[in-house]
């Protein structure tokens, strides 16, 4: 069976993650979130999948290749141009995507599943297609009840009672909506479906061809299913999805390497004198990662690969990407660092080499700065005061 995995986006809200790394490849626990959507995928029994890509493309093809490793096959429609010999990327829309595919040589034959790449989901594909099947339906979006008080954060779907769509609402008032069912990104198409959306021009499947099929009249149902959706389409999001993860609340994602003491899992060969450490689980500190006498990690916190935390610094629900080193006496609390930058959990950023402040958190490749002559505790309030704008 074949499907479809949109990953040309930019992600601009997940910025700064996302100067570097396209979407699909921000990691939950070290594992990129497609490689989860490909492990669903194959389960139920997708296994041609094609992956639209554009920003950072090369990171995306490069770590998944053919597919072969992962159980499945996979192919590339790139979208964008080459300019002074640089690849330039230049999404065409998420419809767009799927009709360059269909227009270079007709793939979608059959009923084809649309995964956005920016979710973890545990759905029953399967189960979603037969009922995609039984209503005889040209386009099903695949939809999921939210509380009344968290509908102004996302698409919601107003359906008749039979469940045909009869129009959008996009992040509505509470006092607005129409519905509580929103929009998860997860689409069933039968292959009539390339007969409303134009060739070589930009055409989105919520903002054009979802309008489109509702002013048709045409066949468009929204099925409701209850179901794991975890969201990182903005940082708080994936903030929200490390700390969710690791305390549990998502299923089917185990928390990698060894469990050396209750709640506290490692990769190989991370250097710390338990003794002399003060860690609360749950905690992740990844391979190669050195954790100096007298600093502390409260949990949920994950420390990526080859980080280094310096004696005195406090890691608290934080999430530290690879290579990072926090500082002596660095407080961190209900942050993220990535690189250069350091971000709260409600997406407000500061860039550290801009600010000067590189000497707090810095790349353990590079040399041991050194430190200007300011007491640990200024050092704390600096971080944690910071108001930045992204």
């Amino acid at each position: 069976m074949k499907a479809m995995i949109l990953a040309a986006g930019k992600g601009t809200r997940v910025r700064p993650i996302t100067y570097t790394i396209p979407k699909p490849m921000i990691p939950i626990l070290q594992k990129p979130v497609m490689e989860f959507l490909l492990e669903l995928l194959r389960n139920h029994g997708f296994d041609q999948i094609m992956v639209n890509v554009s920003h950072l493309a090369h990171e995306i093809e490069g770590y998944f290749q053919d597919g072969q490793r992962f159980g499945v096959q996979l192919a590339y429609s790139f979208e964008g141009f080459i300019q002074d010999g640089k690849l330039v990327g230049k999404a065409i829309g998420s419809a767009g995507g799927m009709k360059k595919i269909q227009d270079f040589s007709p793939f979608f034959d059959d009923t084809f599943i649309v995964l956005c790449g920016d979710a973890l989901i545990d759905l029953d594909l399967t189960e979603a297609v037969r009922q995609h099947r039984e209503k005889g339906s040209i386009a099903t979006i695949v939809m999921k009840s939210v509380p009344l008080m968290q509908v102004p954060s996302y698409g919601v779907v107003v359906t008749d009672d039979n469940g045909r769509v009869q129009s959008f609402q996009e992040k509505p008032a509470v006092e607005e909506a129409l519905s509580t069912n929103i929009n998860t990104g997860i689409y069933i198409f039968e292959p009539e479906i390339f007969d409303y959306i134009p060739s070589g021009q930009e055409f989105d499947i919520g903002g054009d061809l979802f309008p489109k099929l509702v002013a048709a009249g045409a066949p468009f149902y929204g099925i409701r299913m209850d179901f794991e959706w975890v969201d990182i389409g903005k940082v708080p999001d994936y903030w929200q999805a490390i700390q969710d993860v690791l305390t549990g609340k998502v299923k089917g994602v185990k928390i990698p390497g060894q469990e050396v003491k209750p709640g506290v899992f490692t990769g190989l060969n991370v250097k710390v004198n338990w003794d002399k450490v003060n860690i609360e689980g749950p905690v992740f500190i990844g391979g190669m990662a050195h954790i100096e006498d007298g600093a502390t990690i409260i949990g949920p916190s994950a420390i990526g690969r080859n980080c280094c935390i310096c004696n005195g610094a406090v890691v608290d629900k934080s999430v530290i990407f690879e290579y990072s080193r926090i500082g002596p006496g660095v407080r961190l609390i209900d942050k993220l660092v990535f690189g250069r930058y350091c971000v709260d959990k409600l997406g407000a950023s500061i860039d550290m080499q801009a600010a000067a402040l590189d000497w707090l958190i810095t790349d353990t490749r590079q040399p041991i700065p050194a430190e200007p002559p300011l007491e640990h505790k200024a050092i704390a309030e600096l971080l944690e005061q910071h108001a930045a704008t992204p």
